[in-house]
């Protein structure tokens, strides 16, 4: 008898301020363009798509193209969609200087 399976998506699971945080952070350390915009796509799907295009000023299609594995969105767009989700993008230093 075959096994049951079902895709896997980590949209379910991102049900607090913190998990998304955590997620995202998870991203950011990757240094990888795809795997930032892709990442910013599963919260905006699982805050809602049609909410976070809407309050980005972007069509809903237009957000599942930039933020997909295959997309390649500008800074504004993901600027747009950060603040969107409610949140705010910051900068620190990835080391002290001595």
């Amino acid at each position: 008898m075959a096994t049951k399976t079902s895709a896997f998506d980590s949209a379910e699971y991102l049900d607090s301020p913190e998990a998304i945080e955590t997620y995202l952070e998870d991203a950011l350390e990757s240094n990888d363009s795809a795997i930032i915009a892709r990442a910013l796509g599963v919260v905006a799907r699982a805050k809602g798509m049609s909410r976070i295009a809407q309050d980005a000023g972007l069509s809903r299609e237009s957000l599942y193209k930039a933020l997909s594995a295959d997309g390649n969105p500008e800074l504004a767009t993901v600027l747009k969609v950060i603040k969107a989700l409610g949140l705010k993008l910051t900068i620190a230093p990835t080391h002290h200087a001595a």
